[in-house]
């Protein structure tokens, strides 16, 4: 029996598999080692019924996980999950790693990331090129969902949000000034409080003004991160994974259109294609 992760900082997406099937599967807050440390994760798993019932049958799991691109993280994580799951050798690589395996499989390939937070790089079949991405939700992540949150918090406390959309946000989030900037300044989990009004964007999605915002931030990805990559790595195919991707494909595929790029494959899930890798 195997098991296969793909963490965000926000959610960790697991599928359990035995004889090439998968038997389970269950969805839980992030296991990013960089912000949780061992006490967290631990209570995480424990509060998981699925992972509860299967932890002494699963003898591999691989896990890719946002967070753990330094070797240190990995053997850190490796180290608390062994904690739980007793009987199972587990691997673990960083959230890229996985995007990159799930896109491509073994061909080659430039993968970029568009979930809660944002990363691009040229895969070679085995492993993805080294860049200086990934720098995380202060310094980068540019078109992912907390910088989409980031945007939208600061045009809202700027003013610059039309009345009847702000509206909305003000009904749906019950929030002002002083509660949001509280809450990013004095409480933790601020990625995750800011990839949260991704749901705004999905509620809103035909809305022109939160498109607009949609396209720029695709157009900083695009200039900040795929552009470079293709110039390294020309006449690769290009590949997305993600949420943001694959719930805004149309455009995603707009903005690359205005860049003369042709996207492959849009996965919203590489979860799936992980498990079948794996089980097969």
């Amino acid at each position: 029996m195997i098991a296969v992760v793909y963490s965000g900082s926000k959610s960790a997406f697991w599928r359990i598999a035995n004889d090439g099937k998968v038997i389970a599967e269950c969805t839980m807050a992030g296991i990013n080692p960089t912000f949780n440390d061992q006490k967290h994760i631990l209570h995480l798993l424990n509060k998981n019924i699925t992972l509860i019932n299967y932890a002494e049958a699963i003898k591999k799991i691989y896990v890719f996980a946002a967070g753990a691109s330094a070797p240190k993280m990995q053997e850190s994580l490796a180290e608390t999950l062994e904690i739980f799951f007793k009987n199972a050798k587990i691997k673990v690589k960083d959230d890229l790693y996985g995007a990159s395996l799930s896109a491509c499989y073994d061909q080659s390939g430039i993968v970029g990331i568009l979930g809660s937070g944002a990363n691009c790089a040229y895969f070679d079949g085995k492993i993805p090129e080294k860049n200086n991405y990934g720098l995380g939700y202060i310094l980068g992540d540019e078109g992912s969902a907390n910088y989409l949150g980031k945007i939208l918090l600061k045009n809202y406390l700027e003013e610059k949000i039309p009345s009847a959309l702000r509206k909305k946000f003000e009904d749906k989030y019950n929030v002002d000034r002083a509660i949001i900037l509280e809450r990013i300044y004095k409480k933790p989990g601020v990625q995750n409080y800011l990839s949260s009004f991704l749901d705004f964007y999905f509620e809103n999605r035909n809305d022109k003004y939160l498109e607009q915002i949609v396209d720029l931030a695709f157009d900083k990805y695009f200039t900040t991160y795929l552009l470079p990559t293709i110039a390294k790595h020309p006449n690769e195919e290009i590949h997305f994974v993600g949420t943001v991707a694959g719930n805004f494909q149309d455009r995603l595929r707009l903005v690359a259109q205005k860049y003369n790029v042709q996207i492959i494959t849009i996965t919203k899930e590489p979860i799936n294609n992980l498990i079948n890798y794996y089980s097969n």
